[in-house]
């Protein structure tokens, strides 16, 4: 995967087939730490420890649509490159956090990529979910959630082409700042 947004887009995705009905998306980009934190967390069934102990292995998956599942190991990889760590908490019935961290000024760091398309795919594909996005860097935040964005549609369905264009424009514009 060529940057971050295409992991969050995999682990979303997982989250989904795992039934979560909201999904949190953190973010923490802190050049004055020499850090950047990427998380998901999920309402959905959770694992149990032998899956967990399972998800870096490149050749396990739980989908029956292909016999491997690179998301997780290649993000605990890039990570571990990036002088940084994978970690995965889970309890069945509860859901899942997946947390990658890197050392922010490291060379090899992914770039985060376009979140805004990332976002856009996941709400234009699953609008009854929830999403929130939580973005940090030195002082600059931005939050986006569905469920309020909703509230403020009223009527107008969320997946709508125009308020999809609007949500990948206000991420990415949001993220350039920081």
């Amino acid at each position: 995967m060529e940057d971050l947004s295409l992991h969050i887009l995999d682990i979303a995705e997982n989250s989904i087939d795992a039934g979560a009905g909201r999904i949190e998306i953190t973010i923490v980009n802190s050049a004055g730490e020499d850090r950047f934190m990427l998380r998901v967390k999920d309402n959905g069934r959770g694992m149990d420890q032998e899956t967990i102990s399972r998800l870096r292995d490149p050749f396990f998956t739980t989908k029956t649509v292909r016999r491997f599942g690179l998301g997780i190991p290649l993000l605990a990889q890039f990570a571990e490159e990036c002088d940084g760590g994978l970690s995965i908490e889970s309890k069945q019935g509860e859901g899942t956090t997946i947390t990658a961290e890197f050392r922010q000024g490291h060379i090899d760091r992914k770039p985060l990529g376009d979140v805004g398309s990332t976002m856009m795919v996941l709400v234009g594909g699953h609008p009854e979910l929830d999403f929130l996005l939580d973005y940090s860097a030195d002082g600059v935040s931005y939050t986006f959630d569905t469920a309020k964005l909703k509230g403020d549609l009223q009527d107008v369905p969320i997946n709508l082409p125009d308020v999809l264009k609007l949500i990948r424009e206000d991420i990415n514009e949001a993220l350039r700042g920081g």
